[in-house]
């Protein structure tokens, strides 16, 4: 079988004079990140709102091919989809790639392409983006001297272990440069972008340029660094015209310069230049519905049944509860897979409520989470009364909203609605 030619050409991002003819899409599947860049702030987010790390939504990966058709649809000059977040696509692979893999089966001219720090990018995830025809990666390299980056970076995170200045950014560095040689490898075309941080890295513009250029990357994408509210770097000022002529100067000695960038948010849809990912927010919605029909149920691990009190771990029977008319009706008890079976204890548990679209427990570890998480199951830690939070759940409003404990739901952006840090305000 010959593989159907994808269209690269018609990446908007990657090419300027196709950028007013085709437009991209950003599905926002990715929450969690590994590393903490003192310039990034992912607590508010409001609709008007436009910069990289921030989305109104977090989508799962049915949600996230579902809502691609609709807008596909709506908006038939959408060319690409990619995956930017809002955190870093390969500090959640799983969904990252179930994501990838269910739009390559249901629309397969789709470019696809993802943005990512480079940390968590291995040999096997770059065989899978391989494996699945993505034709461009971004990866955002903002040094190339570890003391540089102890500057830029708080900490990175690999695996279980967190690590902090120099060796944190000599860390991050390795991954990112072993990352292009590997992409570049597979035929993948690589776009690297660099937060242009005034007095910081601006000075190293060039550098970062040279070295990436050596690994073969394609374009540069040099962006001024937009101060957020709550970052480390929030005092500082946005570089200038002219630092940024500077620095565009410096590394265009070596590479081919991106300068019709727009800061995308993480669920940025149409062209680059006219962002719809506001007028978008209902087909989001209407695709989440759409997806929850098909799981009618939500568990509840409960001692009496009026409230969510019970850890995953101890509970021997869940209620499963379903809308009712005007509210809400238990529709039965199921018992829980007996302790002691390791793993297939959660992948048992995984079966028994494939229907419901979400468990509420006052506490779950990770691997029941992980495994309820990969059958599209939310777990969602909180505690209160069961009918307040059922309403929370086929309201349609986030499922992270439940994940809090007796400290509350979460703190208000400038719209004044309540969300989990780096979820939106929704």
């Amino acid at each position: 079988m010959v593989a159907t030619r994808l269209p690269v050409e018609k990446h908007p991002c990657f090419s300027e004079t196709k950028s007013h003819e085709w437009g991209r899409i950003h599905l926002p599947i990715a929450p969690k990140c590994n590393i903490q860049c003192s310039y990034c702030s992912r607590k508010t987010d409001c609709p008007n709102e436009s910069r990289p790390g921030v989305s109104s939504r977090v989508l799962n990966a049915r949600e996230a091919t579902l809502y691609l058709h609709r807008a596909l649809a709506a908006e038939p000059r959408i060319a690409v989809c990619g995956i930017a977040g809002p955190g870093d696509p390969f500090a959640n692979t799983e969904t990252t790639l179930e994501t990838l893999e269910s739009i390559r089966d249901t629309a397969p001219e789709m470019l696809l392409c993802v943005s990512s720090n480079g940390l968590g990018l291995t040999e096997e995830i770059a065989n899978d983006l391989a494996r699945l025809r993505v034709s461009h990666v971004t990866i955002t390299i903002n040094a190339v001297d570890p003391a540089i980056g102890a500057k830029i970076y708080a900490w990175v995170r690999d695996g279980k272990k967190t690590y902090r200045g120099e060796e944190g950014a000599k860390l991050l560095m390795e991954r990112q440069l072993d990352a292009i040689a590997m992409l570049k490898g597979r035929g993948i075309e690589v776009k690297i972008n660099t937060v242009v941080v005034t007095g910081v890295n601006d000075h190293h513009v060039e550098e970062i340029a040279r070295v990436v250029s050596g690994l073969g990357a394609d374009v540069h994408n040099l962006i001024p660094m937009t101060p957020a509210p709550g970052s480390l770097f929030e005092d500082y000022t946005e570089p200038d015209a002219n630092t940024m002529h500077r620095a565009r100067r410096g590394s265009g000695k070596y590479m081919k310069q991106m300068l019709h960038c727009q800061r995308c948010r993480a669920d940025a849809v149409g062209l680059i230049r006219e962002d719809r990912s506001k007028e978008f927010a209902v087909l989001m919605d209407e695709a989440r519905e759409e997806a929850a029909l098909s799981r009618p149920y939500v568990a509840v691990a409960t001692q009496e049944g009026v409230l969510v009190n019970q850890h995953l771990g101890v509970a021997n029977r869940l209620q499963i509860w379903e809308r009712y008319e005007d509210g809400y009706r238990m529709a039965g008890e199921r018992p829980c897979p007996s302790p002691g079976a390791g793993s297939s204890r959660w992948e048992e548990l995984g079966e028994l409520v494939g229907d419901c679209r979400a468990i509420l427990v006052s506490a779950a570890g990770d691997a029941p989470r992980k495994a309820l998480e990969k059958r599209g199951v939310a777990v969602c830690e909180m505690e209160g009364l069961i009918e307040d939070a059922l309403e929370t759940v086929f309201g349609g409003k986030e499922l992270l909203q439940l994940r809090a404990r007796r400290n509350g739901l979460g703190s208000a952006c400038g719209c004044g609605k309540i969300r989990e840090p780096g979820t939106g305000c929704g």
